[in-house]
């Protein structure tokens, strides 16, 4: 796969697997536009952590509506615009929906979801990062923010397992599933370098890519 060529690139993964840091350094080194969460702008998320079931809806609705907004701007890509690197995958916006919120509340989610959900193309490539869930228990503590703290090891596992499951039945877009444990893409641009010449050699629909082994 010739990674210049793909207009739009979805970085995924749950909390602390390393997809912010990914797509930052792919965004600089493909020139490319960047699209991050914005989890600092929606002010129910720190409440969330501390009473999840009292705040889940207004929090799934907050992202909702921010990525949708975020995404508008894709609905037609084209050659001579610059490519687009996200941390954030629309379509999998339901995951998370159906892990916290109760029947009736998912019910109104999946509502609201299908009529705000724009019409944005399919990704040329999304990358899946996944670690043990003691290893994003550490990089959540180690990063400092204050509400990520109190985020339950629990969680933690049962969001790892869900993402396992979605990314497991995906099929819309080339998948490169990459274990993050040992890699750094931050500190290291080694790391970038070896992941994106894997990219490079993909040749079926879906590729993992583990640092020291297959």
């Amino acid at each position: 796969m010739e990674i210049e060529r793909c207009r739009y690139i979805v970085v995924e993964g749950p909390i602390g697997a390393g997809k912010t840091s990914l797509a930052r350094e792919l965004g600089v080194r493909l020139h490319a536009e960047t699209l991050f969460e914005q989890p600092d702008e929606n002010p129910f998320l720190a409440r969330f952590y501390d009473d999840m079931a009292r705040f889940a809806l207004p929090t799934q609705l907050t992202f909702l509506f921010q990525r949708a907004d975020q995404l508008r701007g894709l609905a037609q890509l084209d050659l001579f615009r610059r490519p687009t690197v996200a941390d954030f995958l629309l379509d999998k916006d339901p995951l998370f929906a159906r892990l916290n919120l109760s029947d009736d509340e998912y019910a109104l989610y999946e509502k609201v979801y299908t009529h705000l959900k724009p019409q944005t193309p399919t990704p040329d490539l999304v990358i899946y990062l996944q670690a043990p869930v003691a290893t994003l228990v550490e990089r959540v503590h180690r990063r400092g923010v204050d509400f990520e703290r109190a985020i339950p090891a629990e969680y933690l596992t049962r969001l790892a397992e869900a993402y396992t499951r979605y990314f497991y039945q995906y099929n819309e877009a080339p998948l490169m599933i990459v274990n993050s444990e040992r890699l750094n893409f931050v500190d290291n641009p080694r790391h970038v370098d070896l992941l994106l010449k894997r990219i490079a050699g993909m040749r079926g629909a879906r590729e993992f890519f583990n640092l020291g082994g297959d």
